[in-house]
């Protein structure tokens, strides 16, 4: 089992999608636009950007790193107008199942990548990077966003069409128990 794919039982109850593509195929400002259009429509929306390195979150020689390195658990930093919270993970325990006390309050969660996570999953894809897309090799990519012709039996959605998009993540948001 590789390490994206979660050891845990989920229990992350939280209407979620994921938004998935391979590198460069622009689903950081999908979801940039789909945050937007989502508040609009007054839907508490948040995000979680999953990376499948493993690599430092906080800086190292900074007080907090030094507090989370000692043992803090959590350990969090707290500036006038941010906050972050350090929280390590293992493989007893699903990381959704940890953040779901943070995410509580919001209609939606948009979940950047996690492909081997829990949950719907619409991929980001456009023909001129040169990558196959991933709807291609899954049954779990519910539908994809795209202005380029694709054969699939799945839904294709127009990236132009950021309404539609939203429509859609609520109506497969919805679906989620």
């Amino acid at each position: 089992m590789s390490s994206d794919t979660q050891k845990a039982e989920d229990k992350f109850h939280m209407k979620r999608v994921h938004i998935v593509g391979r590198q460069n195929n622009g689903k950081t400002m999908l979801i940039v636009e789909l945050v937007k259009e989502l508040k609009s429509r007054g839907i508490k929306t948040g995000t979680l950007k999953h990376s499948r390195h493993e690599h430092e979150l906080d800086k190292p020689g900074k007080d907090s790193y030094f507090h989370r390195k000692a043992g803090g658990n959590p350990t969090a930093v707290i500036t006038k107008n941010l906050m972050a919270v350090y929280l390590p993970c293992s493989d007893d325990e699903s990381p959704l199942n940890q953040l779901e006390p943070i995410f509580s309050g919001n209609d939606l969660v948009i979940i950047e990548g996690y492909i081997n996570g829990p949950g719907p999953k619409i991929e980001v894809w456009r023909k001129e990077i040169g990558t196959l897309p991933r709807i291609l090799e899954r049954d779990d990519v519910e539908a994809i966003i795209t202005d380029d012709a694709i054969e699939t039996d799945r839904p294709v959605l127009s990236r132009k069409d950021i309404k539609k998009i939203a429509d859609y993540v609520c109506e497969l948001a919805r679906e989620v128990s």
